[in-house]
């Protein structure tokens, strides 16, 4: 028997657009030096190898999101453990905007959505450096 399913990943994504709170590229380009801020990228390896990061962004996947937030997991990455506002962001903000729901739901906060992710970025002339890393 078929599968059937009943929320589309465009309804969940909308739904978590509308649930996380959202930050332009023009408001979040003058944070990128901000000790009061991390990005966070989203993508995988391959996508941020193309394209390049955010300069200081933490770098995760979406699948390890939730095992670099939670500090008991042994993938846990200290900088989910800081107060600070965390700017979620992918290649156009609608991975970001799941991701930074179920980051909210797992108490970490402030997390806002990049607005048109990387592409957004990009388009508005915001800075890049070349991903180094060979981790997805």
């Amino acid at each position: 028997m078929a599968q059937t399913i009943t929320r589309s990943s465009k309804e969940l994504v909308k739904a978590a657009l509308s649930a996380v709170p959202a930050i332009s590229v023009a408001d979040a380009l003058s944070l990128v030096t901000s000790d009061a801020h991390v990005f966070v990228d989203l993508r995988d390896g391959t996508e941020q190898a193309k394209t390049g990061t955010i300069p200081g962004a933490v770098a995760t996947s979406r699948g390890m999101m939730e095992f670099h937030i939670d500090p008991e997991s042994p993938a846990h990455m200290p900088a989910f453990n800081q107060d600070k506002t965390y700017i979620f962001y992918c290649a156009s903000g609608g991975r970001s905007a799941l991701a930074a729901q179920v980051a909210t739901e797992m108490g970490l906060a402030p997390v806002v959505n990049l607005t048109g992710g990387i592409a957004a970025w990009n388009k508005a002339g915001g800075p890049l450096i070349a991903e180094t890393s060979d981790r997805d």
